[in-house]
């Protein structure tokens, strides 16, 4: 079990890097302000000689990504302002969206920021699991609505994206460095960038358990004690929330309140098919199989047309020595996939007749 669950970093799993020196917090008016530079040369490649709205955007594409004009490269850890990110050519998920965001609206687009929700992606520091969110970006030609998602292939959910506010993406990106910052134990100006997350937009349940967290590190249980409230109050079923509670309760010898909030934990993870999958791979480095194929095969009856429920599946039958059934898992798992993924299982299918077959 871990200590405490910090529940969102909008950037996807990553080796936590060497600590830089203390950034300086951008106000929000600077977080997607173009660069002259970068204005002038999108005017001069992008809206040279009044294209359309359509190839407006295709030319927005190439432009963030051909070699001969930003060759934009993807980094975990690269949450940055539209300025940096043209400075560095890199950023992650909530870089890419401020730049893409700030570009289509200078061409005259109608582009918005989506939120996906929780995702199965995470990263493990110190015991401590990060849960992430994911941010992308939606634009509107005429009728059609388009994304751009550049880690849209390393990214689940169990839900599409949803439009949200300006004030939404902002929060989540100051977060997100609050985040960086508390991983390189840098307590104070991590608090201080949390202040302006929850400043921004205090109704996403999540940035209030991270808040507590950093609360509780400071020393301030009380504000802790009020920050997971306010975060339950706002989402219930909040899991990060809950475990926090928990993990408070245990520290403080609140034996009953302990207990209640592990029962009230429990029937959210029961009907949550990402958390029994976090849980069969809970249970897959313990060495226990049985239990992660009960858990794999528990997030498969909630949510069955997901591959890499499948696939996970598979791995542990053939770890418990079970080939048959790791092949049937393989098949399903091809099933619900397609392209290069598809390809794969299809190969570890052949792989698996030929052992079956051999001698």
């Amino acid at each position: 079990m871990y200590s405490w669950v910090l529940g969102v970093a909008l950037a996807l799993s990553a080796p936590t890097p060497a600590a830089p020196s203390d950034p300086v917090m951008q106000p929000p008016a600077q977080v997607m302000a173009l660069p002259p530079a970068l204005q002038d040369e999108f005017r001069r490649k992008v809206l040279a000689g009044r294209p359309g709205q359509m190839q407006k955007l295709e030319r927005l594409v190439h432009f963030v990504f051909d070699a001969d004009a930003l060759g934009m490269t993807y980094q975990d850890d690269a949450t940055n302002t539209v300025a940096e990110s043209y400075a560095t050519r890199k950023a992650n998920c909530m870089g890419f969206t401020l730049l893409f965001l700030a570009l289509a609206r200078e061409a005259g687009l109608d582009a918005y920021p989506q939120e996906v929700g929780e995702t199965l992606t995470w990263r493990e520091v110190g015991g401590t699991i990060y849960r992430n969110d994911h941010i992308n970006a939606g634009v509107l030609v005429a009728t059609d609505r388009y994304t751009l998602d550049v880690a849209g292939d390393l990214v689940f959910s169990l839900h599409p994206p949803v439009r949200v506010s300006d004030e939404r993406l902002l929060a989540h990106y100051y977060n997100n460095l609050a985040i960086e910052d508390f991983l390189h134990d840098r307590l104070a100006p991590a608090l201080e960038l949390m202040a302006q997350a929850l400043a921004l937009d205090e109704s996403y349940a999540p940035h209030w358990s991270n808040a507590g967290v950093l609360y509780l590190h400071n020393g301030d249980q009380a504000g802790a004690e009020r920050a997971y409230a306010r975060a339950l109050s706002l989402d219930p079923r909040n899991a990060s929330a809950l475990l926090n509670v928990i993990d408070l309760a245990r520290r403080t010898g609140d034996h009953a309140r302990e207990q209640a909030f592990r029962e009230r934990l429990a029937r959210v993870q029961q009907h949550d098919p990402l958390q029994q999958f976090i849980r069969g791979l809970d249970y897959e480095r313990l060495g226990d199989y049985p239990h992660a194929i009960e858990h794999y095969r528990h997030a498969i009856q909630l949510h069955h047309d997901e591959h890499r429920f499948y696939s996970a599946l598979a791995r542990v039958y053939l770890l418990s020595g079970d080939t048959r059934q790791a092949g049937k898992a393989l098949q399903r798992a091809s099933t619900y996939s397609n392209g290069a993924t598809r390809a794969a299982y299809q190969a570890q299918l052949q792989d698996l007749q030929k052992d079956l077959q051999t001698p």
